[in-house]
């Protein structure tokens, strides 16, 4: 990232390679991003392009507690799963998660591949559930994440989560 660079043209975003990402948790959460926030200096938004190949997830099914997200489809077609529900999403679609929500991911269930733009928060502190997994995550800057069971919380004094 260059300090003065404000802008990239849609010939320079064609460029950039991206980099391949894979969820720690899911071997078959593959995807291609192009974080243009990172590249012009932002730090609390990101502003990601993804590419999901066919048969591909773009995460690990999830929900955060203190971060927002939202995508806007720009190719392809895709199964976005939030909560228990499926439904097909497809180019021109836009697809909100609030914080606190319900657990969400993408599953490119087209034949060609599943591109759409990432917004999101980036807090210093969050936490995220993974129900598939069964594992709750604790993110927090300058600090080591920390993965945990979720059978393994403790809840004192009646928390709820």
């Amino acid at each position: 990232m260059s300090d003065d660079k404000y802008i990239f043209s849609a010939a320079d975003i064609k460029t950039i390679k991206g980099e391949a990402k894979t969820h720690f948790l899911n071997d078959n959460a593959l995807r291609m991003q192009k974080s243009l926030s990172r590249m012009t200096g932002l730090t609390e938004l990101d502003f990601s392009i993804c590419e999901v190949a066919p048969g591909n997830e773009s995460t690990e099914h999830h929900v955060h507690y203190h971060e927002e997200e939202c995508c806007y489809v720009l190719e392809g077609e895709a199964t976005a799963r939030i909560g228990a529900e499926s439904k097909t999403v497809q180019a021109g679609d836009f697809v909100g998660f609030r914080k606190g929500g319900l657990a969400h991911s993408f599953k490119n269930t087209g034949d060609a591949p599943f591109i759409y733009i990432s917004v999101g928060q980036c807090p210093n502190h969050d936490v995220s559930d993974y129900p598939r997994r069964g594992k709750r995550l604790f993110r927090n800057k300058n600090l080591t994440y920390n993965v945990v069971d979720l059978t393994v919380i403790d809840r004192p004094f009646g928390a709820r989560t």
